[in-house]
């Protein structure tokens, strides 16, 4: 048997959607694909109506879709851009304005030039078809792509994971995260008789599409998105799957539960989808009501381990706790939950309802989410098994690059975008000590920022308004900088000594060590302590401790 190291394991499996490349050279590419550029920055999409028709045999797909948006700032004859990867094939582009020449292919890019005066408030559309062979992944949703499987009675299941490599894997959209359809979408499914097409959102129409042959018949399962939707949550998947219901009593009232699972799994979902209610129960305590109550909660089992598409969350980890049977905490708590639920659903509030403006500050959505899981633990258990994960977690930090990527380029900090984002969190909410004060800023997060992106400095300033406390420095030593800070001491009797080493300027960190609170800086300070005992560090803070010489 090959034995993996948790930390190998950790860094191999829990970072969806991407793969994190330290020493990418940027190119003119990736600027067009992480950029608000001047092909970009004039106009706002306002929805999206898409079809899509995945042939399993000829691992392809085929489709359409409308882009309507909203003109705002007035400008002449601009030049539109429209993202779709290679190798899939444009075969016509229609635009409800005037176009000065057909459409132009560069790449991963459809370059749209009018020549026409566009007003600010005006609303158009752009309605592309394509086809082809799409990108297949390797191994989803790591390294993303279409994934064309059978499942275990041999029934083809189909599913799409795109959140690193983009949207435009599969649909020509307008890639950026900083850019959602304010008015939701429309997706049409196309599937052979017999398989289901489940989308976002709420099914609200089924048909059979006559076809010119016997057995040429298709079924089009017709899904509708009320709210906005960042693009890489934009999934269809296709099965031979059934479909089972339940509803919450939530904040805002009847929140319905859909569940679409693979026909010989039935009865296990239906027992380990019972810990939705109280990951509900916990989160909107936490964060605030469920931000998608129009379009339902679904879990839907795809053929990879998990992703956390909205209202449409990617389930594959088996139906067992732990992830893939694994705690990665390293502590045993984490095989009380089953991580994929706790984990991709906390992605409904951070990711889905709050999304960075640039993947660049991707630690939002995965700091926040992966301290959900602690939060879960303590609603679930109870505070001192949350203390132990969050614990754990701070053992699979590797401090190899900054939590913040390269802003304009589609690029991603460190991976520790998890681990040393949830201790970030967990430092913060030592350094409020205060529960429901912190408890009340996640849920302002949410309710403040409802629906909208958000950049590190918001987050950031936010925090600290709200908490009455300046965290400028905290986050500039754990966004910015791979430092850990240390914390030398010597003890002598009932009298510390103390100094923080390896620090940002100027870090206010301040520390509680047994009943009283230290603020230590670059230079020595002396503290009397309530009796000669060895000092007992909380262990909460994601800091290291080192007996001074």
């Amino acid at each position: 048997m090959k034995i993996i190291s948790l930390s190998l394991l950790f860094c191999s499996v829990l970072h969806f959607g991407q793969l994190f490349n330290h020493d990418k050279t940027f190119t003119k590419q990736d600027t067009l694909k992480g950029s608000n550029t001047d092909y970009r920055n004039f106009w706002d999409v306002k929805r999206y109506d898409l079809s899509i028709e995945p042939e399993f045999e000829k691992k392809s797909i085929s489709g359409t879709n409308k882009i309507s948006f909203e003109i705002t700032k007035d400008i002449s004859n601009p030049i539109f851009q429209i993202d779709l990867q290679q190798p899939l094939v444009v075969h016509a582009v229609q635009c409800s304005f005037p176009t000065s020449k057909a459409f132009k292919r560069e790449g991963d890019f459809i370059f749209i030039s009018s020549n026409k005066d566009f007003k600010k408030g005006e609303r158009f559309s752009i309605e592309i078809s394509y086809s082809g062979e799409p990108i297949i992944a390797k191994n989803a949703p790591w390294d993303g792509g279409w994934t064309f499987t059978k499942d275990e009675k041999g029934n083809p299941w189909m599913s799409v994971a795109d959140e690193g490599i983009g949207a435009s894997v599969w649909l020509p959209v307008k890639d950026i995260w900083s850019d959602e359809p304010d008015e939701g979408m429309t997706m049409n499914i196309i599937t052979k008789m017999g398989l289901v097409g489940v989308g976002n959102g709420r099914l609200i129409d089924k048909k059979v599409a006559i076809g010119n042959f016997i057995g040429d018949n298709r079924t089009v399962w017709t899904w509708e998105v009320k709210n906005t939707i960042n693009p890489y949550s934009i999934i269809p998947s296709i099965g031979k799957y059934v479909n089972f219901k339940d509803s919450y009593d939530g904040e805002k009232g009847k929140l319905d539960l859909d569940y679409w699972v693979i026909d010989y799994n039935l009865e296990k979902a239906k027992k380990q989808f019972q810990q939705v209610k109280p990951m509900l129960k916990s989160f909107e305590y936490w964060f605030g009501p469920y931000p998608f109550y129009e379009d339902s909660y679904k879990l839907v089992e795809t053929p990879y381990l998990g992703m956390e598409h909205q209202s449409n969350i990617a389930y594959g980890n088996g139906y067992a706790n732990g992830y893939l049977g694994t705690d990665l905490s390293g502590t045993g708590v984490g095989l009380n939950w089953d991580y994929i639920i706790i984990h991709e659903s906390g992605h409904e509030w951070f990711a889905n309802n709050i999304t960075a403006t640039d993947k660049a500050d991707m630690w939002i959505h995965e700091a926040f989410t992966m301290y959900s899981e602690v939060l879960f633990t303590e609603s679930f258990m109870d505070k001192k098994s949350a203390d132990i994960y969050a614990q754990g977690l701070q053992k699979n930090i590797e401090n190899d690059i900054p939590l913040i990527g390269k802003y304009g380029v589609n690029n991603e900090g460190s991976s520790d975008i998890y681990n040393k984002g949830a201790s970030l969190i967990h430092t913060i909410r030592q350094v409020i000590n205060n529960d429901e004060k912190f408890r009340q800023i996640l849920r302002g997060l949410n309710k403040d920022f409802y629906h909208k992106n958000v950049t590190t400095q918001q987050v950031e300033q936010y925090i600290s308004e709200k908490s009455g406390i300046d965290f400028t420095t905290v986050f500039n030593q754990y966004l910015r900088t791979t430092k850990v800070p240390v914390l030398e001491y010597v003890q002598t009797g009932n009298k510390l000594k103390f100094r923080y080493t390896n620090t940002v300027k100027g870090l206010k960190l301040p520390i509680r060590i047994d009943n009283q609170t230290i603020n230590p800086t670059e230079d020595w300070q002396t503290a009397k302590l309530s009796n000669s005992n060895p000092v007992e560090f909380n262990r909460n803070y994601y800091i290291k401790y080192k007996t001074a010489n």
